[in-house]
């Protein structure tokens, strides 16, 4: 009887195990391994030391120096690394299980390479719900500036226009008028857009929107990528 290789059986060194995790889709385990390691490390390290005020105050500045440079470290990272088109034409993920989920879907990252690992996975799987965010966002800061919703809604207005004039006049026939009136309407979208502050909203939405997702894909825990489909057995 022939059994299927299970590299689970087999004596492999961590590095080649954290590999196969990889390359097989199986992070959320290597997540649970990374943050136990972490885990039973201070546990060792704690044990070790005698049981003193001096040493307890050394471990409370200890971890909450870790704590700060794990954090500093979701800055220096690029979240987007890793994210390509194909990643946008999957269907969004359920917003209630799949991208909230609950009380113990969430936890401080150990350390920053489990937090690199969280946001770049993160961020591939949940890129269709942050951009949803993004333009949520985007609307309720409009709302809160209605003379930058004016302008953007007046740029778009002039764009429609400009497209109705040149097929009506047929400036397909006259390339050098058509690009000169391009480049006046280009300017005069450019004296809206920054006379009534889109950017400012724009800039808010981004700065929001950011930040919201850098911290929820690091605290959040990498849970299955696809669930297994199991049929009715007969």
């Amino acid at each position: 009887m022939v059994f299927s290789s299970n590299p689970l059986s087999l004596s492999l060194p961590e590095p080649a195990f954290e590999s196969w995790l990889r390359d097989s889709g199986y992070l959320e385990i290597l997540d649970h391994c990374t943050a136990s390691t972490t885990t039973t490390t201070t546990t060792t390290t704690n044990s070790d030391d005698p049981s003193s005020t001096t040493s307890t105050t050394t471990s409370i500045t200890s971890c909450i120096l870790s704590h700060i440079v794990t954090l500093l470290s979701l800055f220096t990272l690029n979240p987007f690394s890793k994210l390509t088109a194909d990643d946008f034409s999957d269907q969004t993920p359920s917003w209630t299980h799949r991208f909230f989920g609950f009380c113990d879907s969430y936890s401080f990252p150990s350390s920053p390479a489990q937090a690199r690992l969280r946001v770049h996975e993160n961020v591939k799987r949940y890129c269709r719900n942050y951009a949803t965010l993004f333009i949520i966002f985007f609307a309720c800061t409009l709302y809160q500036m209605p003379f930058a919703l004016v302008g953007l809604i007046s740029c778009l207005a002039l764009w429609d226009v400009f497209k109705f004039c040149a097929d009506k006049w047929g400036l397909d026939h006259h390339p050098v008028v058509r690009q000169c009136l391009v480049r006046i309407a280009q300017c005069v979208t450019a004296v809206i857009l920054i006379y009534s502050n889109v950017q400012m909203a724009m800039f808010c939405a981004l700065g929001i929107s950011y930040a919201g997702m850098l911290f929820h894909a690091a605290f959040r825990k990498l849970a299955p990528a696809k669930q297994p489909s199991r049929g009715r057995s007969k």
